[in-house]
C-alpha cells in the first residue's frame, strides 16, 4: 500500500487485526463536478459510481446543512477528571455548543431546527476504541437527556454503528440504555455466531442492496474475516439502518488521528455505512470517506455533527492505544462535517507537532477534506471557516 494513497498507513493486515480484536472498534454530473471526477480519473484511481450519487437532486437537510461552513468549539479544562468525563460538565459544554450553532433563544429551540419528536433519530457512535477510546457515554447521555427535554420520545432515539457487538463492548447496552433501541449492521447471537440456523450472516438482512458504493477493486475474504466485510465483490452495500430505519442522524465521532490525517465525521459515515470495505483501504481510503457521504441516505439524513473531542488521540488511531491518548477536553459542534473535520484536523495536528510526531502540516492529510468540499459537502479552507471557540470552566 502507498501512502501517497492512503494517509493512515492502516494496511488491510493491521486492519482486520484491530477489528477482530475489538479494540478498533448517474446522469452527469454539474459542470464544477466533472473537473473533480476528470481529475480522479486522472490520477489512474479505480473507478466508483459517485457520477450516480451526483445524480440526485440536494434537499434542505443536505450537507453541509443548515449552518455551512460554522464551527463551534467548547473547551473547558475540568471536563475530565482522572482519565474520566464529567456528565455535568459535558452537558453544560453541549447546551453551549448547540446554543452558539444556531443563536436559538432556548435549547429546546436550538434542537428542534434539526429533529423533531415524529422523526426516527439515530445516533451514530464510534465504539470501535472498546472502553478505552470509544464515544464517551457522557456525550452520548447529555446528546439524549437534551433531546428528551426537547420532546423528542425515547422510543423514537436509535445508537447505532457498523458493529452491533462492539457497541455492547464499549458499554452501550438496553441494561445502560432503558428504552433506547442499539443496533448494528453486523450482528452476532447470544451464543456468538455470525450465522443464523441456515448458515446465513445475520449481517445479510441488514443490508439493502439496492444502495450500493461501486468500486473497481475487488474485496476477497477468509472465513474468519466475512462476517466482519458481510461480502465481498466490487460493490458496499448500505445498511437498512441508514437507507430505511431512519429519519435523521447525528453523527457522534471521536477527535482521533489516522496516521498523518484524522478519522471524523466523514471518515465515521463513509466507513461507517456500508459493507465490504476492506477492499477500499489501499486505493480508495480518502475517496470513501469522501464519495459515501454523498450518496442521498448519508447526505440528507446527517443533520448534525458533534465531535467528542474529551478524550483522543493524536497517534496509533483509529485504534486505541493507551501512550498516545490525551484530554483534549473539546466539543466540536457543527451541521458541516467537513468544517468541523477541518478545525478537527487542526487540533490533531498540532498535537502531533507538540508530541514531535510530525513536523509539519502535509497536503495528503487534508486531501480528502478538499475532495469532500469539491464534491460540495463542506468547507475546506480554513480561512473561510466560522469558528466560535467558547472557553468555559
Amino acid at each position: 500500500m502507498s501512502k501517497k494513497h492512503n494517509p493512515t498507513g492502516l494496511d488491510r493486515r493491521n486492519f482486520f487485526k484491530l477489528a477482530a480484536a475489538g479494540s478498533l472498534g448517474a446522469l452527469m454530473a454539474p459542470s464544477p463536478l466533472k473537473n473533480v471526477l476528470a481529475q480522479a480519473q486522472a490520477n489512474e484511481k479505480p473507478a466508483t459510481n459517485i457520477a450516480e450519487a451526483l445524480k440526485f437532486p440536494k434537499t434542505e437537510n443536505s450537507m453541509p446543512g443548515r449552518f455551512p461552513g460554522r464551527v463551534v468549539q467548547v473547551l473547558n479544562e475540568k471536563s475530565v477528571v482522572n482519565e474520566k468525563p464529567v456528565k455535568s460538565v459535558v452537558y453544560e459544554m453541549l447546551s453551549e455548543s448547540m446554543l452558539q450553532l444556531t443563536g436559538a433563544a432556548t435549547l429546546a429551540e436550538a434542537w428542534v431546527m434539526f429533529v423533531q419528536p415524529h422523526e426516527k433519530i439515530g445516533l451514530k457512535l464510534n465504539p470501535i476504541g472498546g472502553k478505552l477510546l470509544s464515544t464517551s457515554h457522557e456525550v452520548v447521555e447529555s446528546v439524549i437527556e437534551q433531546m428528551l427535554e426537547a420532546g423528542i420520545p425515547k422510543e423514537n432515539i436509535v445508537l447505532w454503528d457498523r458493529r452491533e457487538f462492539q457497541l455492547h463492548e464499549a458499554g452501550f447496552t438496553p441494561e445502560a440504555y432503558p428504552g433506547i433501541a442499539i443496533t448494528g449492521t453486523e450482528k452476532k447471537d447470544a451464543d456468538g455466531s455470525y450465522y443464523n440456523k441456515e448458515g446465513k450472516l445475520y449481517s445479510e438482512e441488514m443490508i439493502d442492496r439496492d444502495w450500493y458504493y461501486f468500486a473497481e477493486v475487488e474485496g476477497e475474504y477468509d472465513d474468519y474475516t466475512l462476517p466482519y466485510m458481510v461480502n465481498g465483490g466490487k460493490y458496499s452495500y448500505f445498511t437498512k439502518i441508514c437507507t430505511q430505519e431512519l429519519d435523521k442522524i447525528i453523527n457522534i465521532p471521536i477527535l482521533k488521528n489516522a496516521g498523518a490525517s484524522i478519522t471524523l465525521c466523514l471518515k465515521n459515515l463513509g466507513y461507517g455505512v456500508i459493507t465490504n470495505t476492506g477492499r477500499l483501504h489501499a486505493q480508495l481510503w480518502g475517496e470513501t470517506s469522501a464519495e459515501v457521504c454523498c450518496f442521498p441516505p448519508v447526505r440528507d439524513k446527517v443533520v448534525l455533527n458533534i465531535v467528542d473531542g474529551l478524550r483522543g488521540c493524536y497517534q496509533g488511531g483509529p485504534g486505541a492505544n493507551p501512550q498516545f491518548i490525551c484530554n483534549y477536553n473539546t466539543l466540536l459542534v457543527g451541521t458541516d462535517p467537513v468544517a468541523v473535520d477541518r478545525i478537527g484536523y487542526g487540533i490533531v495536528l498540532q498535537k502531533r507537532i507538540e508530541e514531535g510526531i510530525q513536523q509539519e502540516d502535509t497536503p495528503r492529510g487534508r486531501a480528502f477534506m478538499e475532495y469532500a468540499a469539491e464534491l460540495g459537502l463542506g468547507e475546506a479552507n480554513q480561512e473561510n471557516i466560522e469558528l466560535k471557540k467558547v472557553v468555559l470552566g
